[in-house]
């Protein structure tokens, strides 16, 4: 079994790995080149976009810079829209619904570390795919940790690190995140 191979089976796998070094250093050269394009140069940022993504949905905004691992594990739905400096470590899967909104300086992690030091000192890791359902707000500077999933129609205010799963129609928000409430018709302006 190859490193990757490993890698996407959620095994412990040897990052410095010839292939997934390679495949790094090509996402962090689009994602340089994205973040380089200029702002207003729509056309270009979409092809790039389409580079770099595995899939993406209709009407896929993001604004700012994107810094990803390898694009080929993350999936947008359609209107996404992701506010400046992004982070994607998708060394497993990241999948995102339809009509994610995300505030800027905000990261999605995958990437694991043994907790056994003789493991971890080797070079060894793993990693736990993110889900962020439908019609969610994910605000400024959030922290999503690997192997999470954010239910749909769920608002993760700003500045939390979410460590465990959140379900759906509710607002969360902490160091670690927490249910605060649920969502509820009061909530319409």
């Amino acid at each position: 079994m190859t490193e990757k191979e490993k890698q996407q089976a959620g095994e412990l796998y040897n990052a410095a790995d010839r292939e997934l070094t390679a495949e790094r250093v090509a996402a962090r050269k689009l994602c340089a080149e994205f973040n380089a394009t200029t702002y207003n140069d729509y056309q270009k940022k979409e092809r790039i976009l389409d580079r770099i993504l595995a899939l993406r949905g209709e009407n896929t905004k993001i604004e700012g810079n994107l810094f990803c691992d390898y694009g080929y594990n993350i999936v947008t739905g359609s209107d996404f829209k992701a506010c400046g400096n992004i982070v994607i470590n998708d060394c497993a899967d990241v999948v995102f619904g339809d009509n994610v909104f995300i505030g800027a300086d905000c990261g999605f992690y995958t990437s694991c570390r043994p907790i056994d030091a003789e493991q971890r000192n080797s070079g060894l890791e793993y990693s736990k795919a993110v889900k962020i359902g439908n019609n969610v707000w994910i605000d400024s500077g959030v922290k999503v940790m690997p192997g999470v999933t954010i239910g749909d129609n769920t608002v993760i205010c700003g500045g939390s690190v979410v460590c465990e799963d959140i379900p759906s129609g509710v607002i969360a928000a902490g160091n670690p995140c927490k249910v605060i409430r649920p969502i509820t018709e009061n909530d319409k302006m």
